[in-house]
């Protein structure tokens, strides 16, 4: 049967503990970038094989290369970066922090596109690619500023690597390029007016103001609470203040986790008052941070409550968010990822079975 509903993962997939501890070795200075790239690309290799063979229509890499996580995979190797940037605090107490850039200019050190050339040389379905947020990228900028580098020149660095990158995975053949965006939850957290968030959604919009609207087909954002160690850092941020904002973005398709919502319900009402012609909206029908495998008749009738919502022309489903955005995170076991997955992609499949009925 083809899927009318069509169904994409989000991101990260927990590292086979072989990865793990090569990354480990590699921070402690025993093993070297080479063997850790070997390592990387073998995990690579059997993610989107493990992918495959759940049936999922569209793959990624599982971010197995993405050591430093997902938001900082452009630092790497970065010479001009202190650890002691921003703190972001999650619901069980622990901490990740922003590294704080020290001088200009600004470059990434590497763009998703090289992981995405890989990939689409390993996958046998089409592939897509996660990318980081500009946004979050300008929040390494100090608040006391850089000699000789304003934030100005900053922001318009950050601009040119984050289009670029954009534009060689759409070149490479990226089925979609996603937009990797919790700090739009956060930031409603640091900022209750929602100044700063309007001014990370203009932030992206500059980003992609050079791109076509048929390459905006291929452009994605997401968002979710946080998911790391089994804990969040905004999931009680209402949506009512975020979902407005964020649909302002100038891409085709949006990511939103629901999963995990504890009133689904009112999000799907709000985004129903937000539908404009040309988008598509993932609604996340797994939640990663919670042990429990989902039955695939969970899913279905999640999916089902979405299109009270959403016209089916418009709906896909994906998960809440990664299921191991850092590389240290091992709270969710590889297989359970997997077994969700399924999950996603056998309820979506029920759920267009009981609309065939219907």
């Amino acid at each position: 049967m083809v899927m009318t509903i069509p169904t994409e993962n989000i991101g990260s997939i927990p590292r086979p503990q072989k990865l793990v501890d090569a990354y480990l070795r590699f921070k402690r200075g025993q093993l070297d970038r080479a063997s850790l790239e070997e390592i990387a690309l073998e995990a690579t290799r059997e993610t989107i094989q493990r992918l495959e063979e759940t049936g999922s229509p569209c793959v990624s890499d599982g971010e197995q290369s993405k050591f430093d996580g997902f938001a900082s995979y452009c630092l790497h190797g970065a010479t001009n970066l202190a650890p002691d940037g921003v703190e972001i605090v999650f619901s069980d107490g622990h901490s990740r922090f922003l590294p704080r850039l020290t001088r200009g200019p600004f470059r990434y050190q590497q763009g998703a596109d090289r992981f995405l050339e890989i990939s689409r040389k390993l996958a046998q379905v089409p592939v897509k690619q996660a990318v980081i947020s500009p946004s979050v990228i300008s929040l390494l900028y100090p608040q006391g500023g850089i000699e000789n580098y304003s934030r100005g020149q900053f922001i318009k660095d950050i601009l040119s690597e984050h289009a670029a990158e954009i534009e060689r995975c759409l070149s490479l053949g990226a089925h979609k390029v996603q937009i990797d965006f919790t700090e739009g939850r956060l930031s409603l957290k640091l900022d209750p007016s929602g100044e700063l968030l309007q001014g990370m959604v203009d932030l992206i919009n500059q980003g992609l103001s050079g791109f076509t609207d048929v390459q905006r087909q291929r452009l994605g954002v997401h968002t979710c609470p946080g998911s790391d160690r089994d804990a969040t850092h905004s999931a009680d941020v209402d949506y009512k203040d975020l979902l407005p904002t964020l649909f302002r973005i100038n891409v085709a398709n949006f990511y939103i986790a629901m999963a995990h919502e504890k009133d689904p319900e009112k999000g799907l009402r709000i985004i129903k008052t937000l539908l404009r012609p040309g988008i598509r909206v993932f609604i996340g029908v797994i939640d990663p941070i919670n042990p429990e495998v989902e039955s695939p008749e969970l899913v279905r009738d999640r999916v089902l409550q979405a299109l009270r919502f959403i016209p089916l022309d418009q709906l896909g489903t994906c998960d809440d968010c990664g299921f191991s955005p850092f590389v240290d995170d091992v709270s969710t076991s590889r297989e359970i990822a997997f077994e969700k997955i399924r999950a996603r992609i056998i309820g979506t499949k029920m759920a267009e079975a009981v609309l065939d009925k219907s």
